[in-house]
């Protein structure tokens, strides 16, 4: 969509607003304008999918610890497959695979009970030797190397293309997408939100939805909401295209150390997560984490360690205390919903979770219990299973 969307002032009411237009507030409001609630606005701080949604490339997999995240992962993966006929765009979804290193006794175990569930669940995953880890990706060394978890049904995809797919989408139903417009507070009366303020105007609404990434906990502060979600800066890298070409290679992961790389356009994309870095807002792109990343690939795939830089991507992880989501309908406010802190995770669910979001705003069962991602299980004590911190 183009920023023909920008506002001078924005609709004076709404079914619902959801705060946010990255991939999650895209999925949402398209699973509202199919169910046919088409009285909803979006609004954007920026331009649709200008924060963490905008990433180069997003993976989508199934392979998690816990059922929940399996199911989420599993029926994202499906929407994405289908994408081209609902609601039809391309988003260059590549089946590659997602092909986790693992260097010790532990890891190998863990996974191998996660394969248990994920198979029970119909996902293809296998632990596979060193060997053919190698096959399938050609750059990983095999010293040092005890096992690898495999699923071929993983891959990647583009998220500014899933995103424009899903608004363009929800625009033709009726969804109006506010850009360029800040939320500046909430009103409530009760135990309802009533209203949401912009720099552009005021919107009475009946619903509330906060997907903003992030910067949810700001707005849930606006309304009471304890969103327990921070910010946290993650990078990648991208080679200078690469003669004679990279490999068609699985999305490969040094589980120990959370490195990454996979196919990118003419190169390879590199990434990984500082262990070291602060919690902020700040998206400048430092090169100097690459230093990081080259130490562990020497070892593991040596041959990325020399490949040239081109250049690199800054955006923001939107961290919980247990990296996993929050997912749900306030108890205090009960038309305030969210949909937040994926930690990572965010763009492989978020076809699922727009459709969970959907169901739960009209009240309808979802299709699977999302109760354990309560924001309300950090008061409880209820903390689930956290999940590795890798895309």
């Amino acid at each position: 969509m183009s920023s023909s969307s920008i506002f001078r002032t924005v609709p004076t009411t709404a079914d619902v607003v959801i705060v946010g237009g990255g991939v999650m507030g895209a999925s949402i409001a398209f699973h509202l304008a199919e169910a046919g609630v088409t009285d909803v606005v979006v609004v954007e701080r920026g331009e649709l999918c200008c924060g963490s949604s905008g990433k180069p490339i997003g993976g989508v997999r199934a392979q998690f610890s816990d059922p929940l995240n399996i199911e989420l992962g599993s029926r994202s993966l499906r929407a994405f497959e289908d994408f081209p006929h609902r609601p039809g765009a391309d988003i260059r979804l590549d089946s590659v695979g997602y092909l986790f290193l693992l260097t010790t006794d532990r890891q190998t175990a863990d996974f191998e009970a996660s394969v248990g569930v994920q198979n029970s669940l119909g996902v293809p995953t296998r632990v596979i030797g060193p060997d053919e880890a190698r096959r399938l990706c050609p750059y990983v060394s095999t010293e040092g190397l005890l096992a690898a978890a495999f699923s071929p049904a993983d891959g990647h995809a583009r998220p500014a293309l899933v995103v424009r797919g899903y608004a363009e989408a929800a625009a033709r139903a009726g969804v109006t997408f506010a850009t360029h417009t800040c939320v500046t507070g909430l009103d409530t009366a009760g135990d309802r939100v009533t209203a949401v303020h912009t720099d552009r105007g005021r919107i009475d609404c009946s619903t509330v939805v906060c997907a903003a990434g992030a910067w949810s906990g700001q707005i849930g502060a606006m309304a009471g909401v304890d969103l327990p979600v921070r910010p946290v800066r993650r990078q990648l890298a991208f080679t200078t295209p690469l003669a004679p070409p990279a490999p068609r290679i699985p999305f490969t992961i040094d589980f120990a150390s959370s490195a990454y790389f996979h196919n990118s356009d003419d190169g390879l994309l590199f990434g990984l997560a500082d262990p070291g870095q602060k919690d902020g807002f700040d998206t400048t792109w430092t090169p100097e984490w690459l230093d990081l990343f080259r130490d562990v690939v020497r070892e593991r795939a040596p041959a990325l360690a020399d490949m040239g830089i081109a250049g690199g991507w800054a955006g923001l992880y939107e961290v919980t205390p247990d990296h996993n989501a929050l997912i749900g309908r306030c108890g205090e406010l009960p038309n305030f919903l969210y949909a937040t802190g994926f930690s990572g995770h965010g763009f492989l669910q978020a076809p699922a979770v727009g459709e969970i979001v959907c169901d739960l705003h009209l009240g309808r069962e979802p299709f699977v219990d999302i109760s354990p991602l309560s924001a309300d299980r950090f008061r409880t004590g209820a903390e689930i299973r956290p999940e590795a911190h890798v895309v």
